[in-house]
């Protein structure tokens, strides 16, 4: 009975912070259910929004390699504690506060909390379970976590159509400071007398080799451009363009968005199969070819019906699951040494994508402003603002497949020494 019970001790910790990390996609998603609103409290235009949807990202990112250093140092219950908790409080100031900067520095501070998610998921499973099953366990985390994003939407949507989008920012808080409580409870790290595979500590001699890779940088900098599909569209802007160009209601809008995440369910795989087959460079190059036309497809005007725009975002998904290539990619082009920052630095990379994204969009889009005013005095933005504004995300995906192919050719012809061991 007690080894039965034992059995189920990996999965209970590995529970913990696995709610967190798919509770932090609706906190990162939610802004764009709540655009209208946010933009009347603070009395902001698109760039301001943009900006404050961006901060998420910024904290998120410089926080990859310091939450990595914590994990190393500090138990996982510590740490997904504290960050958990700091979402919480800074939801619970965002819901209060009608001072601009101080929701900014909220936002930001939510993006650093949400940091822990996917790292201290990877942690716990590196701790709990043997090495041979880590990358399985890894696929289902993303899996789970990826149900935040796609049913996490329209319940949020739902309910900030029946009550004040404060409310719903802070019971967002609460069930944060929850789920940190939870992890303080009853997530524990393993007893000495068991063995397990830990991952490489942090060094800064290791970041700045790592640093000195020009292979690396250009592809962290490939990678980046072409995150606009998933972390500028589907994170925030999606859901106030299709309302605007579709005349849809939130709820429905939020729906069609998380049809791209339901995508990414089964791009993984999909994507993984076919780089064994034509190599990781050349499936990455296709999949930034294949979201700069889908989206300029979207944006010509053609006229699809729901499930036309379902099936479109379902292939943009398949397509955005690139980035698992680049880690591979990543992890290819270094030694075991490197391999820990390496991850952490592209991923850093990559959520720096959403911030460019967000910023950019938010300026063009009040760059190309018609005048118009709703009622309550936030700014109103046509269609064409939105499409203008949005072409932006097709331009870079495709200026980023040529880089990733760039980088790929030049490896099978020897241009670049990689990082491996001597």
């Amino acid at each position: 009975m007690f080894m039965r019970k034992q059995k189920y001790v990996p999965f209970l910790m590995w529970l913990f912070p696995l709610l967190f990390f798919t509770y932090q996609f609706i906190l990162r998603l939610w802004p764009s259910l709540m655009m209208q609103q946010i933009m009347q409290q603070f009395a902001i235009d698109a760039t301001g929004f943009g900006l404050l949807a961006a901060l998420y990202y910024y904290g998120y990112s410089w926080m990859q390699i310091p939450v990595a250093i914590m994990l190393d140092r500090l138990s996982a219950r510590y740490v997904v504690f504290g960050c958990a908790v700091l979402c919480g409080v800074s939801m619970l100031v965002f819901s209060y506060t009608d001072n601009w900067y101080l929701a900014c520095l909220s936002r930001f501070l939510v993006g650093i909390g949400s940091a822990v998610g996917f790292l201290g998921t990877s942690k716990v499973v590196s701790q709990w379970f043997p090495k041979d099953q880590y990358a399985r366990m890894i696929g289902f985390s993303f899996t789970v976590g990826l149900m935040g994003a796609i049913y996490g939407g329209k319940p949020v949507s739902l309910l900030v159509d029946s009550y004040s989008w404060e409310k719903v920012a802070f019971t967002l808080g609460c069930i944060s400071i929850a789920l940190g409580v939870g992890a303080y409870l009853f997530l524990r790290s393993p007893g000495n007398s068991q063995t397990h595979s830990e991952p490489e500590p942090f060094k800064a001699t290791h970041f700045k080799r790592l640093l000195s890779s020009p292979v690396i940088w250009l592809l962290a900098i490939g990678n980046f451009l072409m995150v606009g599909s998933l972390e500028g569209f589907a994170d925030v802007w999606g859901v106030p363009y299709l309302m605007t160009s579709y005349d849809l209601n939130k709820g429905d809008a939020a729906q069609l968005v998380s049809c791209i995440f339901i995508g990414m369910l089964f791009g993984g795989p999909l994507l993984a199969g076919l780089s064994k087959r034509f190599g990781n460079y050349t499936v990455m190059s296709v999949c930034g070819v294949g979201m700069a036309l889908a989206f300029i497809v979207l944006f010509l005007g053609i006229p699809f019906n729901w499930y036309g725009l379902a099936g479109l975002f379902l292939c943009v998904g398949v397509l955005c699951c690139y980035q698992v290539i680049v880690f591979a990619a990543g992890s290819e082009l270094v030694n075991s040494q490197l391999l820990g920052v390496t991850i952490a630095f592209l991923n850093c990379v990559n959520m720096l994508g959403g911030s460019f994204f967000h910023t950019t969009i938010g300026f063009m889009m009040d760059a190309f402003w018609t005048g118009l005013m709703s009622d309550d005095g936030v700014r109103q933005y046509t269609m064409e603002s939105y499409g203008i504004a949005l072409m932006i995300i097709p331009l870079c995906a495709l200026l980023g497949a040529a880089m990733i192919g760039f980088v790929g050719v030049s490896l099978r012809h020897n241009r670049f020494a990689i990082l491996q061991d001597r």
